[in-house]
């Protein structure tokens, strides 16, 4: 109990993040990041998903979402078309959404902020670097 107690943020506690990812492996390592920080984990597994999941936290302000860890490659929709749509919403648009991809080539980075997102990072991911994009970009 108080191992765990150690790892809460208080900028994380109670916080709603929506995990768009399509590998387990993936969703495991986030949600054993940020759950015992605090923070409360959706997931959805593409970018359709997450599309379906913000509208329909949307409808109740109980179920906001706070923040948006969306991959850029996943079957169905992939994540820079997720975001752009995203961005298409007005009650969207300052959502905060940091991108992640395992391809990392050079110009990634760039794509994902034309997309519309707020922030980008490559796998495998440093917990730490994660940690703090996640802080700086939590509506405070």
């Amino acid at each position: 109990m108080i191992r765990k107690a150690r790892h809460r943020d208080a900028l994380l506690e109670g916080r709603r993040i929506l995990v768009v990812e399509d590998d387990v492996r993936n969703v495991y390592a986030l949600t054993n990041i940020l759950e015992p920080r605090g923070a409360s984990i959706r997931i959805a597994r593409n970018g359709q998903e997450a599309l379906d999941a913000l509208t329909s936290a949307a409808a109740s302000p109980d179920d906001r979402i706070d923040l948006v860890l969306m991959d850029v490659m996943m079957p169905v929709m992939d994540g820079l078309t997720a975001t752009r749509e995203i961005r298409r919403n007005p009650a969207l648009r300052k959502l905060p959404i940091i991108a992640l991809t395992a391809k990392a080539m050079p110009d990634d980075q760039q794509r994902c902020i034309e997309a519309g997102a707020n922030d980008y990072m490559a796998k495998p991911l440093d917990v730490e670097k994660l940690l703090s994009l996640v802080r700086v970009w939590m509506p405070k």
